[in-house]
């Protein structure tokens, strides 16, 4: 549910778009996310970190994508987040005690604090990876086809495309943290 929760904002805003354009879309992203925020405010009595960040984000890029009429501003917003979190997992490899994924995962998977440190550097350099793949879909890629369809190819990327390939890549690190748990008790293994 969880899940579902946290991606409620983006699929409001991909159902937008095909109903109604990039505009609309932007708006509804725009409503939704002061939803979230305000919803898990209103269940828990406190913020998330990545949902006020994506709330910024969405505030600013998504405000002047709708007072400019200019889509430019709502195709930086994800490689903007993207490269935020990418500098807050990175910074936290050399600031404070623990990294930035072992202080939110730890309780969940206990590893050594080498696998925390290569498990959150990896993270953070595919989230700079995903900022610049952003870029080139939004801006470089199909150039040769019109302005909608580019438009339509980013925002199918930007709903599908980082989704398969964020999915992938958690998958991808099973088999590196597999060897550090014991899946029956869920403490390190020696």
């Amino acid at each position: 549910m969880k899940l579902l929760f946290d991606f409620f904002p983006l699929l409001l805003f991909f159902a937008a778009f095909k109903l109604a354009g990039i505009y609309v879309a932007t708006a509804v992203a725009i409503v939704a996310s002061f939803l979230q925020v305000g919803g898990y405010w209103w269940k828990r009595r406190r913020f998330e970190t990545m949902h006020l960040i994506t709330l910024g984000v969405i505030v600013v890029f998504g405000g002047l994508t709708l007072a400019l009429h200019n889509d430019t501003f709502i195709k930086w917003k994800p490689t903007i987040l993207y490269w935020t979190f990418a500098a807050l997992i990175l910074g936290s490899q050399f600031i404070g005690g623990k990294t930035a994924l072992e202080r939110v995962l730890g309780s969940q998977m206990p590893l050594p604090a080498a696998v925390w440190s290569r498990f959150n550097f990896n993270w953070g350099i595919f989230f700079l990876a995903m900022g610049a793949l952003n870029v080139y879909i939004a801006f470089y890629f199909g150039l040769h086809h019109d302005a909608a369809w580019r438009q339509e190819m980013w925002v199918n990327f930007k709903v599908f495309g980082s989704l398969v390939l964020t999915f992938l890549f958690a998958i991808a690190h099973a088999p590196f943290l597999s060897k550090y748990l014991d899946t029956e008790t869920g403490k390190d293994t020696p």
